[in-house]
């Protein structure tokens, strides 16, 4: 993966202990950032950052459920307070949510989904955009998903959410560009996880993979490659996007 130069830099990271979000922090670390992992889980986080360290970054982490905005707050003050301020964000915390069609899905799970997958991408920029600000500007990628730009059947709690997380990047990004806060999306596919390798048996990975036509499903890694150049300075002019990284499943 290309590396590139965080140096000076504060990253933070939600739902920074696993999957894409961990593979975002490595790669922001790689580049000389300051790593603040936000989690609702603890443990991994904290396995997280001591792998860091023991690579010679310097990381923290700071537990956050990202639906309860008073907590996405205090996650902001920490990197501020305890790192000197906030240059980079990756909203990237998400649940799956329930399985079930739109006229039986339930409440409770809709308003689940609803709260981690789109307002806790609200509530990360709210604070986030405004310690930017105070630090010269920044940038900000929101983890959306395919499902932002297409329907999936039994999912409409999820789709629904990144969907909007994608409205919300462009409008955002069209308020503070011309701030110096660059605001992107990113899109991916399905990509391979502890999750996907356990809940799928052999025959249900195969049908995955078959819709992607690049014929496997992505790496975290391969994610992570595209938030980073998009919070690097090699990304200077692009900001609102929505950027898919898909194998093509999209283009279908």
């Amino acid at each position: 993966m290309d590396r590139y130069d965080f140096d000076g830099k504060v990253a933070l990271v939600t739902g920074g202990a696993s999957g894409i979000g961990k593979a975002c922090a490595e790669a922001f670390a790689r580049g000389g950032a300051t790593v603040v992992i936000a989690d609702y889980d603890e443990e991994d986080g904290t396995r997280v950052v001591e792998e860091l360290s023991s690579n010679g970054a310097t990381a923290t982490f700071v537990s956050v459920d990202v639906g309860k905005a008073d907590q996405c707050e205090a996650m902001v003050d920490h990197a501020v307070s305890d790192h000197g301020g906030l240059h980079i964000a990756v909203n990237n915390a998400g649940i799956g949510g329930d399985q079930a069609q739109a006229g039986e899905y339930p409440i409770e799970g809709w308003d689940r989904v609803i709260a981690i997958n789109l307002s806790g991408v609200f509530y990360g920029m709210r604070y986030e955009i405004p310690a930017m600000l105070e630090a010269g500007g920044g940038a900000i990628v929101n983890m959306a998903s395919i499902l932002g730009s297409v329907g999936f059947p039994n999912s409409v709690g999820y789709v629904a959410a990144k969907h909007g997380v994608v409205g919300m990047t462009k409008t955002a990004a069209l308020e503070y560009s011309s701030q110096g806060i660059r605001i992107n999306s990113v899109g991916p596919a399905f990509i391979n996880t502890p999750l996907i390798e356990e809940s799928l048996d052999e025959e249900a990975r195969t049908a995955l993979v078959s819709a992607h036509p690049i014929g496997r499903l992505g790496e975290a890694e391969e994610v992570a490659a595209l938030v980073a150049f998009l919070a690097s300075d090699n990304a200077s002019f692009c900001t609102g996007g929505y950027y898919l990284v898909d194998g093509a499943y999209t283009a279908q």
